[in-house]
This record gives structure tokens, sequence and C-alpha cells, in this order.
């Protein structure tokens, strides 16, 4: 090679791991941005309630102060109040993983007229945020007499668009050859669905159940709007409560989301491997 061919070489990769370097210090930079919150509330959590805001120990208490969680869960009945958004999550994830991968079964791998049109409508419903939803979807559940229940709080919520395209994606990478065997061996549809395409679909069916718990665990505008009883109140209605009655000091809040957090978290730290995975084969790069 040519002295030339040699520097015009070693420039490129010098301009490559130039690249590499810039977007590993931007992808830090961004990891710190959302660790940082994270850190700031779990310290403020063990923080004296009139110290908090002190720089000399806005990060490190002086003195750690673990009564603040025993102190916030005995002034409202926290405990009522995680088991009713942890069944309204659960039951959301799990309608949500069964009825998705049926319907993301149906449009990755049967043709019908109007299919496209189909998944457009589905589609398009992702563009309405709840807000523009919100009054005839109360009526609806007033209608039915379901205020101040766990179907109330649910029920809008058991199929989402954004799963049933999630599943189909995943879906329109397996090969149709597997599922013309299978019937051909006289294979059911759904023993086809179970026992072929479901295995192959984990990963995307673990990106489904965080999103979908996740964002249901920690709603508030559907529970302010549906439950008026404190029996059915979600942890995010009683933590705005919790604020209204007792106010001061802040740091009990923070002890309450920090608690808040350890579901989402656990479950994520559970299901990552198949996350990771997840977003590197259903489209989502």
């Amino acid at each position: 090679m040519s002295p030339s061919g040699k520097r015009s070489a070693s420039f490129a990769r010098l301009k490559l791991r130039s690249r590499g370097w810039l977007g590993s210090l931007l992808l830090a930079a961004l990891a710190f941005g959302f660790v940082v919150p994270i850190l700031w509330m779990l310290t403020t959590s063990f923080q004296a309630g009139d110290r908090m805001y002190e720089l000399s120990t806005v990060w490190i208490p002086s003195a750690w102060h673990f009564e603040n969680y025993s102190n916030a869960l005995s002034r409202s009945p926290f405990s009522q109040y995680f088991l009713n958004s942890g069944i309204v999550a659960i039951a959301v994830m799990v309608s949500n993983v069964v009825f998705c991968t049926i319907a993301g079964y149906g449009l990755a791998k049967f043709r019908f007229p109007g299919d496209r049109y189909v998944l457009l409508v589905i589609l398009a419903t992702l563009m309405l945020p709840l807000e523009v939803t919100l009054v005839p979807t109360f009526l609806v559940i007033h209608g039915f007499g379901w205020l101040n229940t766990y179907q109330g709080l649910a029920g809008p919520f058991l199929i989402d668009a954004f799963g049933v395209f999630l599943m189909r994606q995943s879906m329109l990478s397996i090969p149709a050859d597997y599922i013309e065997a299978a019937r051909m061996d006289g294979a059911g549809e759904l023993r086809i669905l179970l026992q072929i395409i479901v295995p192959q679909c984990l990963p995307a069916l673990a990106v489904l159940a965080v999103f979908s718990f996740r964002d249901n665990w920690d709603q508030f505008l559907w529970p302010l709007t549906v439950v008026s009883q404190d029996e059915f109140r979600t942890f995010p209605l009683g933590l705005v409560r919790f604020a209204e009655d007792y106010g001061s000091p802040p740091t009990e809040q923070l002890a309450i989301a920090v608690l808040a957090t350890i579901p989402t978290v656990l479950l994520f730290v559970v299901l990552q491997r198949a996350v990771n995975r997840g977003f590197g084969l259903s489209g989502l790069k």
C-alpha cells in the first residue's frame, strides 16, 4: 500500500474511533441525566425534612432518617393503595399479553379484505391521547356501573394498540413455512400460536409486559376520574392525598415514591435479557 493509502486508512480508522467515542460520551451523558434524579430522590428520602435543601447535605445526608419510611406508611393506608395499583397493573399486563398476541398473530399471518385498513385504524388510535377520549370512556364506564371498581380502573386499557403493533412486527419475521408445516401435520391455529409463534416472540412479549405494567402502575388521570372511594385509590392518588393532608416534610413523600419504583424495577430486572432482545427483534431499534 502506498504512503497516501496508509494515511487514508489510518485517518478512516481514527474517524471511526472518534465517532465511537462521541457516541459513548453522548450515551453516558444521557444515562447520567436519567440516573441523577433517581439518586437524588433516594438520598433525599433519608434526609431530615428541614435540611433537604441544604447544599451541604443535598446528596449525602448528615444523618440517615430511616424512620421517614415507617412514618409515611403509618400516616395513610399505602398498603391498600399499592395493592390496588398492583391488581390493576397485573390485570392489564396479562390481558395485553394475551389479546395483543392473538390480534398480532391475526394481522401478521392472515390475509383478509381490508386487513391493512384495520391495522391503520388501530395505529390511528395511538394519536389520540387519553385526554381526548376521557369523557366518552368515562360515560361508557359509568353506563356499566363500574365507577369505584377494579374493572372500571382496568377496563379501558385491557388491549393496547401499541401492543398489537409490537406483536405484529415481531411475528412478521417468523417464516410462514413453520406454520404451513404445522398445518400439514394437523395442528390447529391455537396450537400453532402457543407452540410455534409464542416461543419465538418471547422477547417482544417481555417488552410488552414491562411497558404495560409500567404505564398502568403509575396511571394518575384515569383513576382520578373514576375513583372517589378511598378503598379503590391507587398509589398515585394516595400520594397526592398524603401530600394534601400532611404537606411537609416532602422527604416522606419521596420515601413513598422510592417504594413505588421497586415493582417496575424488579420486573425489568427479571425480564432484562428478553427485553434487550425484544428491542432488537421487534423493529424498535
